[in-house]
């Protein structure tokens, strides 16, 4: 009997002691629940986003291109890293866009130096003082008597020279601007004219009106579409900050248009009036890639569109506007650089067709022909 009560005894105890320690494990289960409810967890996942400051040139940002015309940083040979910073995709964007800028500048030089172009300053009659935008001509531009290339890139933020940014950062200067194709137009006789449509006004940091101080409650604006306009603008805002603790602030901007030149379409055709209509070439010969071939039509063309076929294969036209071949790509911004060797040959098929048909005529006549890269 003394065995049995020890064995209940020690039994009973374990049990009290199990009992007291799933309470103590309950109680700070409880505690630790109240902590975390009191705790902003998303607020603690924020990165506090580094100031917006970035290189002014390729050797800062420590890239260089190589013999191979390929974007690699001076140090790791490596290519150009979009996420140089983990989960923060707002800065990794801006640094792509100021190295965009950089990029621009030296596709410029490119142009001035390899290229031996000229810059025009546009409007022709610009004063000092307005905002004003440029094209590049070759010396023989305007004077050459059989043939000019005309080069126009499509919209977006690509200026002068450019066929896409991507494909310079990511690829090579080969594929992502127009240098191959000019360098081939002058070696084969061409004046060469690069237009410059998306330059289409100065950029200037707004400066605030002290004197001027916005009341909501003397807005013409009705409360109802003002608390609309407010609550999407807040959204944006929380989406668009909703990864950092301390968003940087960005500067606002405004834009002055540059005069006869603040749209793609309005710079296409002063170039044409101001230059191109102007210069003594028999055959004008257009390369206009995306949104550039809209500003251009109803003249002989031939449209390389983005497809899995073997180059120039002919594809179905979606509009009766001229014939769409293949560029042997399914990449929508490679279309120019892949059918490189297919436009050259049908600018001089078209140059050969148009000096017979001149030959055999005693009127002499000037042609347009032009090359579309994918319609938008």
């Amino acid at each position: 009997m003394p065995v049995r009560a020890s064995i209940f005894l020690f039994c009973l105890v374990w049990i009290t002691m199990a009992q007291l320690l799933a309470q103590e494990e309950k109680e700070k289960t409880t505690a630790l629940k109240d902590l975390l409810s009191r705790i902003d967890l998303d607020e603690l996942m924020k990165k506090d986003e580094p100031p917006l400051n970035f290189p002014e040139t390729l050797d800062e940002f420590e890239y260089a291109f190589n013999e191979h015309g390929q974007l690699r940083h001076i140090h790791t040979g490596e290519p150009f890293v979009f996420n140089y910073k983990e989960d923060l995709h707002r800065w990794n964007q801006k640094r792509y866009e100021a190295l965009g800028e950089i990029i621009t500048k030296y596709v410029y030089e490119r142009l001035e130096n390899d290229c031996n172009l000229k810059k025009e300053i546009l409007p022709v009659d610009a004063t000092e003082d307005e905002p004003k935008s440029f094209i590049y001509m070759s010396e023989d531009a305007l004077t050459n008597p059989e043939k000019i290339m005309v080069l126009i890139q499509g919209s977006g933020v690509v200026r002068a020279g450019q066929w896409a940014r991507r494909l310079i950062i990511n690829e090579d200067l080969n594929s992502g601007t127009q240098i191959p194709f000019i360098n081939r137009a002058k070696e084969e006789g061409y004046g060469v004219i690069v237009l410059n449509p998306n330059e289409n006004s100065l950029e200037v940091e707004k400066v605030p009106d002290p004197a001027k101080k916005p009341s909501p409650d003397a807005s013409d604006e009705p409360a109802e579409k003002r608390e609309r306009k407010e609550e999407r603008e807040n959204k944006k805002k929380k989406d668009f900050y909703e990864k950092y603790r301390n968003p940087q602030k960005e500067r606002e901007m405004e834009h002055i248009p540059i005069r006869e030149n603040s749209s793609p379409e309005e710079h296409t055709l002063y170039v044409w009036d101001h230059f191109i209509s102007k210069s003594l070439a028999k055959n004008v010969f257009i390369v206009a890639h995306s949104y550039g071939g809209l500003s251009f039509v109803n003249l002989h063309c031939c449209n390389w569109v983005s497809s899995p076929e073997p180059l120039d294969t002919l594809v179905d036209p979606m509009l009766n506007d001229c014939p769409r071949v293949s560029a042997g790509t399914e990449k929508h911004e490679l279309t120019s650089w892949k059918s490189f060797h297919s436009i050259f040959k049908f600018f001089s098929d078209a140059h050969k067709d148009h000096e017979d048909e001149s030959s055999s005529s005693p009127v002499t006549t000037r042609s347009s022909h032009r090359i579309k890269n994918e319609d938008l």
